[in-house]
């Protein structure tokens, strides 16, 4: 099985690199992935799955983080304009774009596999040692950039979808290819979630590529992401004349100034990490005016959910209490959430076998991260149906450097950098390995 796998991604590899290229061309960010998604699930109409797009997999009272409906429509239009399918276009209007595809063959587990799509809100780089500007496919849309793999992700999901329907016949259940958007800001996961998605699954498996990792290193099961919250707070209060009436205002600035220093006073938990920041603020319209609104952009997370709650709960306090010293009010709104994760050791097993079998993967030391996924979200799901969840991190560093590489180490293209760049033979290393788990989990004999 191995090797039919492997010759047919060896057939289609410039195929998929070109998928990755025409996607990273006409990037698109969280909830406006129209062309993106809409020729993602045209394809997938073409390879024969059965297709559900738009509200029939996201739901709409979950989602976060939603740019408000001018810009909607306005990446919309472009996407029009850009060469989305106007069939799947219409069907996303309004900011819905995760695509499911189905494949089944007879009796046997369900598994998901999700690809996340979105780009981030990055202008990229215009100089001559950035590839995809020397070559011609750098995004072509304002702030708006693949800087950290979804390109990939969502051309591998298209290689994968290839590769298993030219082998249907030796598949054994059924498998789902989750297109999630908005991974971006922790955003899109939990409207899949809550729209049933995953309410069958029996096995989970996502991935992502690692630039600081040589092709070809992989972590057979990533785990550590802590929770978070991230939200933003709006407080009112009352215009006036600073130096004529300054007692008739009520000075939403200070009012913000008074929940920055608290909320940073907010007491650790005993039980493990948290962090919180407040990474933009923006207030005030003159100098002799008393500031009628305030706009924080904040976060906090915390070791496990439970963790996560207490700071976020402890930091709502602060913001209203902040907010009634100065006769102010503040608005809450909530941006993206995930919660903490980890892959289960059992299915990471078969991941390390079937890397093992295939060959050309060097196994790295396990991965922990310090940062959080939604995934997570889809992770907890499944794993509390029951079911199994991993993953997996795949290096893509397009340089070929390593973090244990100290000497080599500066060459590494952060990912959320406007620079960024993947080694693009790491897209068939994703391909081989995800598709051959699948098999590994059917029929542990092919």
């Amino acid at each position: 099985m191995i090797d039919k796998i492997t010759k047919i991604a060896d057939e289609i590899e410039d195929k998929i690199i070109n998928y990755r290229r025409d996607f990273h061309h006409y990037a698109e960010r969280g909830w406006t992935e129209f062309r993106t998604a809409s020729l993602i699930a045209r394809r997938l109409t073409e390879l024969g799955y059965s297709v559900k797009v738009g509200k029939a997999v996201i739901s709409e009272v979950d989602r976060m983080g939603v740019p408000e409906d001018e810009e909607l429509q306005k990446c919309w239009n472009s996407a029009v304009e850009q060469g989305g399918d106007k069939e799947f276009l219409n069907k996303m209007k309004g900011g819905f774009t995760g695509v499911v595809g189905t494949i089944s063959n007879g009796d046997g587990p369900t598994i998901a596999l999700r690809f996340d799509i979105d780009a981030l809100e990055i202008s990229e780089s215009k100089e001559k040692n950035h590839r995809p500007f020397r070559e011609g496919f750098d995004s072509v849309n304002e702030k708006a950039m693949h800087a950290c793999g979804h390109d990939s992700h969502a051309a591998s999901g298209l290689g994968i979808a290839e590769i298993l329907v030219s082998l249907k016949t030796y598949l054994k259940g059924t498998v789902k290819l989750v297109f999630q958007p908005a991974e971006e800001g922790v955003r899109g996961a939990k409207s899949i979630v809550k729209a049933g998605v995953l309410d069958d699954v029996q096995y989970l498996i996502g991935h992502h590529v690692c630039t600081g990792w040589k092709t070809g290193e992989i972590s057979s099961g990533m785990g550590g992401y802590i929770a978070t919250k991230k939200f933003d707070a709006v407080i009112k209060g009352k215009p006036a004349h600073a130096g004529g009436s300054p007692q008739e205002g009520n000075n939403a600035l200070m009012a913000a100034a008074t929940a920055i220093l608290n909320l940073y006073a907010i007491p650790r938990h005993g039980e493990g990490v948290t962090r919180i920041n407040v990474g933009k603020v923006i207030a005030g319209t003159g100098r002799n005016v008393i500031c009628d609104e305030a706009k924080m952009v904040i976060e906090t997370r915390g070791a496990d959910t439970k963790i996560s709650e207490y700071m976020y709960e402890k930091a709502v306090k602060v913001l209203e209490k902040s907010a009634e010293m100065y006769d102010c009010k503040v608005e809450i709104k909530r941006m993206g959430e995930a919660q903490s994760g980890e892959s289960d050791g059992e299915f990471s097993k078969i991941v390390e076998y079937t890397a093992e079998r295939i060959g050309g993967y060097t196994l790295i030391p396990e991965n922990r991260s310090k940062g959080s996924e939604d995934f997570t979200y889809m992770m907890e799901k499944v794993q509390k149906n029951g079911g199994k969840a991993v993953y997996i991190g795949v290096g893509a560093d397009y340089h070929g450097t390593s973090y244990f590489d100290k000497e080599n180490k500066d060459n590494i293209l952060i990912a959320h950098s406007h620079n960024f760049d993947i080694d693009e033979k790491a897209i068939k290393k994703v391909l081989i390995l995800i598709t051959a788990i699948v098999f590994s989990i059917v029929d542990s004999s092919l």
